[in-house]
């Protein structure tokens, strides 16, 4: 097991979260809806999903952290597991002019409103199922939010297919250390499926053979005013 790091969380905690409000708000069927991965879940109201997701630049500190951390060099291949709409997959693009993006998800809305300069280099594929790329063929693979949405044993499939096709690997999944975090979580998560502590969580990346860098987000108490 690699490295937990601190890249994606500077932009998670932008975001301000009613959890109670959307816990409220008809959870059970916004579930429902946000599982399909379709338009609403991408660009429909935002009890379902995104609320709009659409280009504004954010990932650019974030592939450019990545970069520095890996010593990507300019002809590294990179590939996204879970990529939605490649907006990061573009980052390393802008950073690494000469470098190759792969990317895959499952949702079909995701991959065909992709950012175009990105979208000829990705394809629908689930990550429960065996990667279509030769061993160590990727100098780095990351899947950032997308494995939590797998049940465990899911996971442990996806994680030993990250090991085998990469070089280095970086994952982001969603956790909890505290009773009001894991409450916060089942309040505001649609899609997740694997609700762990970080050690549970380590332990996962054990049992999988995974040896990657990784990181958790998670969904603190909203700041005192």
């Amino acid at each position: 097991m690699g490295r937990m790091l601190n890249v994606v969380n500077q932009l998670h905690r932008r975001t301000a979260r009613d959890y109670l409000g959307r816990m409220a708000d008809a959870k059970v069927h916004c579930s429902e809806v946000a599982r399909r991965f379709d338009a609403d879940y991408w660009d429909g109201d935002r009890r379902y999903g995104y609320g709009g997701y659409k280009y504004d630049g954010r990932w650019n500190v974030v592939a450019r952290e990545l970069v520095k951390t890996y010593s990507l060099p300019a002809n590294a291949r990179i590939l996204d597991v879970g990529c939605g709409r490649g907006f990061i997959l573009h980052e390393f693009t802008q950073l690494l002019p000469d470098c190759t993006v792969t990317g895959f998800d499952v949702s079909e809305v995701g991959l065909a409103t992709a950012k175009e300069e990105v979208r000829p280099h990705l394809f629908k594929h689930d990550a429960r199922e065996a990667f279509p790329f030769p061993d160590k063929s990727f100098d780095l693979a990351i899947s950032i939010n997308a494995l939590h949405n797998l049940p465990p044993q899911d996971v442990v499939r996806a994680l030993a297919e990250m090991e085998r096709v990469a070089k280095n690997q970086f994952l982001v999944v969603e956790s909890f250390r505290t009773t009001e975090e894991l409450f916060n979580l089942q309040c505001w998560a649609l899609t997740c499926e694997t609700f762990f502590r970080p050690d549970s969580w380590t332990w996962l990346f054990d049992l999988a053979g995974y040896t990657g860098d990784y990181e958790f987000i998670y969904f603190e108490p909203p700041a005192a005013v």
